[in-house]
């Protein structure tokens, strides 16, 4: 999509169509009959963007909660924060009582809707669509006052007026294949580091399967996850940064647990119950953490499974009722599971070279019972555990 095409959207005649797409069944099978037919009517160009302003509010609905009004590119979409995240991270701002944020990088304003809650932003990013998507969509949300935006080129930036910035580098390169070293981010971490003699206010978006050796010593990193799912991650430097080097937080309910607690706790065969911990847990290096605020041991040093003997409520892992456990072998494990009538199981690994699809096939199920299959190292030996889910 480019400039003209997009500033057709906005026009009447562009709204018009975007609303009969809207209520339209858009499929495979019907996409290029109404693409034939857009092109007729308005061009190709104008049809591709109405087309594709179509396709991606749908995708959007599960980020925004006025998706079917906004404005988005393929790649922006997916790297912006859902409401969920953006929200949750604006409270820190407010907290700090930052009135004036740059969002560096702010691609169609995923953030900037949040922020420009509490304070002025000043959206910066260096593609003139994107920078008028977010216009827009901040106007969509009724902040349109409070956003600000300038086009440029941030490794050419040298000064804004603000408070505190938001920063979201591109994590993707030319070709749009990932890049998981902050190093090489765009703009890259050392980059906006530059900024903080000036600005210590920061908070930097990074991917949440950042190596550990790249977090730096100053910051605090915060790994979160929405519905279970790690999402994002982020760095915390001056006001916003809280007390610990590390925390995870399981939305939407702002469950938070950080890293200032001993984190030694016993090796153990499983109990009777098994915790799985959250992905953020794990990615913020806190299940230890976590096993001493359950009176947990774990099944292994380097494992992400704990165990107690007595079930625990908790947000922060599911938990698991342990029926049984054995060395793995595959002609017990399917005979165990015969004699049972267990035909339905759900896999998890941690540990084990196997492959799940593959032990699947391999078990060749019958029965109308399930159960949940742990394939994973006790005490350093492999094990298959077998139980339920507990509910806690």
């Amino acid at each position: 999509m480019d400039l003209e095409s997009f500033y057709f959207l906005l026009t009447p005649a562009g709204q018009s169509q975007l609303s009969i797409l809207a209520e339209s069944d858009l499929n495979a099978a019907n996409h290029l009959h109404m693409a034939g037919r857009l092109s007729r009517e308005v061009g190709p160009e104008r049809a591709h963007a109405l087309l594709e302003t179509a396709l991606l509010r749908r995708r959007a609905a599960g980020k925004f909660s006025r998706a079917t009004e906004m404005y988005f590119t393929r790649e922006a979409l997916q790297q912006a924060s859902s409401e969920t995240v953006s929200g949750y991270r604006m409270r820190r701002f407010a907290a700090a009582g930052l009135r004036r944020i740059a969002d560096l990088g702010c691609g169609i304003g995923g953030d900037a809707l949040a922020l420009a809650t509490v304070a002025e932003v000043v959206g910066v990013d260096w593609d003139p669509l994107r920078l008028a998507m977010a216009q827009e969509n901040l106007r969509v949300y009724g902040r349109g006052q409070r956003f600000l935006p300038l086009q440029a080129d941030l490794l050419e930036l040298s000064a804004l007026s603000v408070e505190a910035l938001f920063a979201d580098p591109g994590r993707r390169d030319e070709h749009g294949r990932r890049i998981f070293s902050v190093y090489k981010y765009r703009p890259p971490l050392t980059f906006l580091a530059g900024w903080r003699e000036k600005v210590p206010h920061q908070a930097v978006k990074i991917s949440p399967g950042v190596a550990y050796e790249e977090l730096p010593a100053e910051a605090e990193a915060e790994f979160i996850s929405v519905a279970g799912e790690v999402r994002e991650a982020v760095l915390w430097f001056g006001d916003l940064k809280g007390g610990a080097a590390r925390r995870a937080t399981l939305l939407p309910g702002e469950h938070s647990m950080t890293s200032d607690m001993p984190a030694e706790i016993p090796i153990r065969e499983p109990l009777a119950y098994l915790y799985e911990p959250d992905g953020a847990i794990i990615r913020a290096h806190l299940v230890e953490q976590l096993g001493r605020m359950l009176n947990a041991a774990k099944i292994d040093p380097d494992i992400a499974y704990l165990t107690t003997e007595q079930q625990q409520a908790t947000p922060f892992a599911r938990c698991y009722a342990v029926d049984d456990g054995f060395p793995f072998q595959l002609k017990r494990l399917r005979a165990y599971l015969r004699e049972r009538g267990i035909g339905r199981v759900t896999i998890k690994k941690r540990g084990s070279p196997i492959d799940p699809d593959e032990l699947r096939r391999r078990l060749r199920l019958k029965g109308e019972k399930q159960c949940t299959i742990f394939l994973t190292r006790v005490q350093g030996q492999p094990r298959v555990l077998i139980g339920q889910p507990a509910g806690c």
